[in-house]
Parts: structure tokens; C-alpha cells; sequence
């Protein structure tokens, strides 16, 4: 079971997450073990689960909603191979509110539930120049480029992986059997809301980045001070600035993510039918 710590608590002291828990709990099957973030373009597949409840954001006490084209802004909750999910379709970004409390909403709700595990999804911008639109990634590592404290004290690390060793090499043995082409790299992740310059990317490659993004760290990084078990992909929707010649736009984002959805259906659904909860 995930840890909450009064030091984790008082980072929501003026957002009642105990609002959405309990109006959540009364109304779920059961405890959700398995927790999911799907970003830009990515939320269809929450779609594609049986017997699912939906819940609009707007109803639900407290809840933040979400802005962006691409994130509906509602919470799922569904069984899959045994595995109660609750699964979250869309998120928010910092560049929207620039309220840490309310980009990590999400993630302190699902452990408050009792998810132990969390599968982050997004729509990143490869940096990489051997990867190409519309490649999955698998993400073993992450930089924080946002440039904003979470607020959260210690090492969110500690001494282990971000993302869960034993998960990840479970998703490389999914896709190998299926026969699906799964990347591997080091997320990145600035705030946004405009794409990265040329120069900014070359830099996020000579430090080690293969994709970019405007997302998804701070959610891992709280996760992994609630001691969750920690799953990242992205979908690569185009080449970064500097590196691919299209000029940049959502619309390109959401359409390659679209494109690409059945193989990241696949994906995950294997991913999770075999995780042990």
C-alpha cells in the first residue's frame, strides 16, 4: 500500500483531495490496484474497457479539470484480466495552473484509493534522431527541466529506479512477443507551454534526454515517495525542433497518437494482465 506522509499531505493543504477519495471510494466496485495517466491523444483507450464507470472531473468534489485538446478530463474505473484499474484521461499540466497540488491531484487520489502501481502514458517529442513519429517508448529514467520544486522534501528517488525495473522489463518482454517495436530512453520534461528551440533540444540530447515533454515527472516523482511501482511510456508524435523540418503544432500531436492507439492499446493491456497486484 502506498505511504502518504503528513509532510505529503500538507503539499495539498489547500486543494481537499479527502473530498474526491471519499466521493470516489462510495462510489467504486472495489480499490483500484492498478492506476493510469493517459496524455495527449492517449485517453481512447480507457474507452475500450469493460464494464466501466465514468465519472466527469466537473462532478467530482474538489477535482481539478484539465484544459488541453486531447484530455477529456474524466476518471474511469474498470476491471481488465483481474485487475481493478481506475484510470485517469487526460491530466494537468503545470503551464496551466502552475499549482503543483493540482498536477499531482491524480496521483494522491489513486494511492489514497489504494493503487500500489502507475502506469504514466504522454505524447513526447523525440529527441533521439533514431526515433520517429509514432514510436512507443519505454521511459527507464527521467530529467526535470520544469525548474519548479515540488515541495516535497527528501530524495523522491532514494537509492532505487523511478520507474520499476521488474515493470519495465515486463512491457519489453510484452511487446517483443507481440512483435511490437518498443523504444527505450530517458524522458525529459520542461514546462511549457511553447515547443523547445532548437538550441534548448540539443541540449536535452548532450545531457541525456530522448524525448521531451510537458509532463509526467512530478507525477513519478511523488509516486515514488509513496513507495508505488512505477510504469512510463511515450508516444513519440513527431521530431523535436532542430531535429525533424515540420513546424510543430497539437494537431500533429494528437493525430499521430491516434494513429498509433492500437498498438498502445495492445500494449498495455498485455502490460497490465500481467502484473502481479
Amino acid at each position: 500500500m502506498p505511504t502518504v506522509t503528513p509532510e505529503i499531505r500538507r503539499l495539498f493543504h489547500s486543494r481537499p483531495y479527502g473530498d474526491s477519495v471519499r466521493f470516489l471510494r462510495s462510489r467504486l466496485p472495489a480499490p483500484p490496484d492498478i492506476a493510469l495517466v493517459l496524455g495527449s491523444g492517449l485517453g481512447d483507450f480507457a474507452e475500450s474497457l469493460p464494464h466501466r464507470l465514468i465519472f466527469p472531473s466537473g462532478g467530482i468534489p474538489s477535482y481539478p479539470r484539465s484544459t488541453v485538446e486531447g484530455h477529456k478530463g474524466q476518471i474511469v474505473s474498470a476491471s481488465l484480466a483481474g485487475r481493478n484499474l481506475i484510470a485517469f484521461q487526460g491530466r494537468i499540466h503545470l503551464y496551466e495552473c502552475n499549482d503543483l497540488s493540482m498536477v499531482l491531484f491524480p496521483v494522491i487520489v489513486a494511492a489514497e484509493l489504494g493503487a500500489g502501481t502507475l502506469i504514466v502514458t504522454n505524447a513526447a517529442g523525440g529527441i533521439n534522431r533514431q526515433f520517429s513519429p509514432g514510436d512507443l517508448m519505454l521511459i527507464t529514467d527521467q530529467i526535470d527541466f520544469t525548474f519548479h520544486a515540488t515541495g516535497i522534501p527528501g530524495n523522491h528517488g532514494g537509492n532505487r529506479d523511478l520507474f520499476d525495473p521488474v515493470l519495465t522489463e515486463h512491457a519489453s518482454r510484452v511487446a517483443a512477443v507481440r512483435g511490437l517495436p518498443l523504444r527505450r530512453g530517458v524522458y525529459a520534461a520542461v514546462k511549457g507551454p511553447s515547443y523547445e528551440t532548437a538550441a534548448e533540444v540539443e541540449m536535452i540530447h548532450r545531457l541525456g534526454g530522448d524525448a521531451v515533454g510537458m509532463s509526467t515527472v512530478k507525477e513519478v516523482a511523488l509516486a515514488a515517495m509513496l513507495g508505488m511501482r512505477v510504469l512510463g511510456i511515450s508516444c513519440i508524435t513527431n521530431k523535436a525542433t532542430g531535429i525533424g523540418s515540420s513546424k510543430l503544432n497539437h494537431e500533429e500531436v494528437t493525430e499521430v497518437a491516434n494513429r498509433v492507439k492500437m498498438d498502445f492499446a495492445v500494449l498495455l493491456t498485455d502490460c497490465i494482465s500481467g502484473i502481479r497486484v
